[in-house]
């Protein structure tokens, strides 16, 4: 792909929803596959039929790399397949996660065998993909969250590979894989388009703080580009990165992104207080914008709860300040757009974070969706003034 591709919009529609799809080792070691948990594979073209009344076209899809790989390099397509076939009958775009946290049974990211196997993977989905669908735009997430995933599996012990202190470690072999993911589809197809995701966030010191806590809180936030700038090249070299793979540049971004260093204190994301360290989304847009040069979009963001319509706005009003000061921001995802249960306890009270929440039908029965009607309410509201105009160009 040539530098001029960059500035092509491959995206059928400005909103998008996003499906939750990890299939990850939870704390106690347990495997949960979302697509299953929240009826989404059972409700696939009632869910599509849904995100279709609110003009959201285009998703965010995974394809479950444990479903997938049960033994090395042998490969089951076919519920991946089934999710395809429903896009192309309801005129969804899907973009496709290759792994959303979940891994193969016998590998995680310090496995010397890690990123050939990763490899192997990405090569062979583009093959399959491309036999089914030869024509059209390809948008994939080799690796969703790297700096997040990297920190609970490897300093948390949230999930593989249960260590603690080795985070830079655990993100150092997801890059080498994430790297390696990306030429190994650009040799089956080298137009297919690269959507990182990772967290945007601000880190901020305490109040009245000495010169040492600003240095740790100023090296904490420029530490969120870590992941990207080894994608790029601009960091460990060694791993092969390079501007080349820098695409489409996906953030997240929640009510809860922007906290204190060390206390990891919450900044309020209304900021009622008008704390000088807080910062408004359109600048943290701007920021990751202008370190990068490429296009943008928001690929995940939400709000549990009764706040849901005031997120929405909020949010809506940061991307239409950032799209006027020359971000040029192609999508924002709805994330989760059918609401989700706690990884660790999924027995306990859903987050209803949704545009739809649910409700629990009888044992072996999926969820049943309830819209939460100030939520569609807001988002039609903020749809009418964000993002009808679909291609911002790039500049820079």
């Amino acid at each position: 792909m040539t530098i001029s591709n960059y500035n092509q919009n491959p995206f059928t529609s400005f909103w998008w929803a996003g499906f939750e799809c990890t299939d990850q080792l939870n704390c106690f070691g347990n495997r949960v596959d979302f697509l299953d948990i929240t009826g989404h594979l059972a409700l696939c073209d009632a869910d599509y039929e849904r995100i279709r009344a609110f003009d959201l076209q285009t998703v965010r899809e995974g394809i479950g790399w444990s479903k997938v790989e049960k033994r090395p390099y042998q490969y089951d397509w076919s519920e991946v397949q089934y999710l395809m076939e429903r896009g192309r009958v309801h005129g969804i775009q899907q973009v496709w996660d290759i792994c959303h946290f979940g891994y193969a049974d016998d590998l995680h990211p310090l496995h010397p065998m890690f990123a050939r196997r990763f490899a192997a993977l990405c090569r062979a989905f583009v093959q399959m993909y491309r036999d089914l669908r030869p024509d059209g735009p390809l948008v994939v997430t080799p690796i969703n969250e790297v700096s997040f995933i990297s920190w609970l599996g490897g300093d948390a012990r949230g999930t593989q590979p249960y260590t603690t202190n080795q985070g830079f470690a655990v993100k150092y072999g997801l890059m080498r894989a994430y790297i390696e993911g990306i030429a190994a589809m650009r040799e089956v197809d080298p137009t297919v388009r690269i959507l990182t995701t990772e967290p945007l966030v601000n880190m901020v010191p305490p109040l009245h703080p000495d010169f040492e806590q600003i240095q740790q809180a100023a090296e904490a936030h420029t530490n969120q580009y870590q992941a990207v700038d080894m994608l790029a090249g601009r960091m460990c070299p060694e791993l092969g990165g390079t501007e080349e793979n820098l695409d489409i540049l996906g953030f997240n971004y929640y009510y809860n992104n922007q906290w204190v260093i060390p206390t990891f204190d919450f900044l309020p994301w209304l900021n009622e207080g008008n704390d000088p360290r807080w910062r408004p989304l359109r600048s943290l847009l701007i920021e990751a914008y202008g370190r990068y040069k490429r296009p943008v979009a928001l690929t995940e963001t939400s709000h549990p709860g009764i706040d849901r319509p005031g997120w929405i706005r909020f949010v809506g009003e940061e991307c239409r300040a950032a799209i006027e000061q020359g971000v040029p921001l192609w999508g924002v995802c709805l994330y989760p757009i059918i609401d989700r249960p706690d990884w660790d306890h999924l027995d306990r009270e859903w987050h209803h974070s949704g545009l739809w929440d649910v409700h629990l039908s009888r044992a072996g029965q999926p969820p049943a969706r309830v819209l939460y009607q100030p939520y569609a309410d807001a988002l039609r509201d903020v749809q009418q003034r964000v993002g009808r105009n679909r291609s911002v160009e790039v500049s820079g």
